[in-house]
Formats: structure tokens, sequence, C-alpha cells
């Protein structure tokens, strides 16, 4: 099965995502993809607490997560798919890492971006990354929490 839902948030792990995203989508594994996170101590411990129980959870770099997607290492499982921004994500997209649909759930302020809603920050680049997406077929929406609208984050552009 492989990956069933894929999220980016900066926050990567945090109660919205371990218990109200991870059960929704009914994951039996966090798969966090990002390059500075995978080097970071506190981030990996913090990830580690902040994951649900009984839900098994991989750190990896994106280059890692391209070898491991490619592998099949995880086709017998539940992934969720979260990447701390827009740029992994594509990345990931980019390298035929096979992700149904993404969710772009909460970027904050970044270099020459702006708010497109509450939640959700976007620069030019991040914009024509998440066109690259949808121009491969994949369904992008922006929803902080599940009962939100799934509409294509293109109507908030």
């Amino acid at each position: 099965m492989a990956i069933i839902h894929a999220r980016v948030d900066e926050r990567l792990i945090h109660g919205q995502v371990a218990m109200v995203w991870t059960n929704t989508v009914g994951a039996s594994r966090i798969v966090v993809v990002n390059d500075a996170a995978v080097k970071d101590e506190m981030v990996i411990a913090a990830l580690k607490m902040a994951k649900p129980a009984g839900v098994k959870l991989s750190i990896l770099s994106k280059k890692r997560a391209i070898e491991k997607f490619a592998e099949k290492a995880y086709e017998e499982e539940k992934v969720f798919l979260i990447t701390k921004n827009v740029g992994d994500m594509a990345a990931l997209v980019a390298a035929d890492v096979k992700i149904p649909a993404v969710n772009i759930g909460n970027v904050a302020k970044h270099e020459d971006s702006r708010p497109i809603k509450k939640s959700v920050e976007l620069n030019d680049i991040d914009i024509a990354q998440i066109k690259e997406m949808i121009g491969k077929g994949i369904s992008v929406t922006a929803q902080m929490i599940p009962n939100e609208s799934d509409q294509s984050i293109l109507n908030y552009f």
C-alpha cells in the first residue's frame, strides 16, 4: 500500500498530526523527510516522543527516502509522509515517489511568502513547485484539519 497520505507541515509531528491526522488516515507508519531533521538529535528525540503509540516512525533525508520508496521498503504498510516544506515534497515527487495526493497543512512566513489562507504562506518558488506536482497528476489541497474543505489549492492563489 505504501503512502496513503502526504502532508507538508513545518511542525512535522505535533498534536494535530499525531492524534487527528494519523488516526483519520489510518497510518501504521509516519515517515518524516527532511535533511536537517535527520541530523538534529533534539528534533529526532522530539519526533519520537510526539508520535502516537503503536505507530512506527522513520526519519529520513530526501536521498534516503527516495531510495527506501524505490526499494518498496514500506509496501506492506500504510505510510503517512510528512515533509517540513514544499521543496522537500516536490523533490520526492520529482524523483517519482508514488504520492497520491499532497496536503499543504502548515507553512509559516518565510522569504518573500504571502498568506494564501490562515495557516499557509507561500512564495513564488513554492507555488511553482505545487503547480509542477499538479502537472504530474497529483491532487494538492490546503487543509489544516481533516474536516476542512479538500478543494484544490489552486483555488487559493
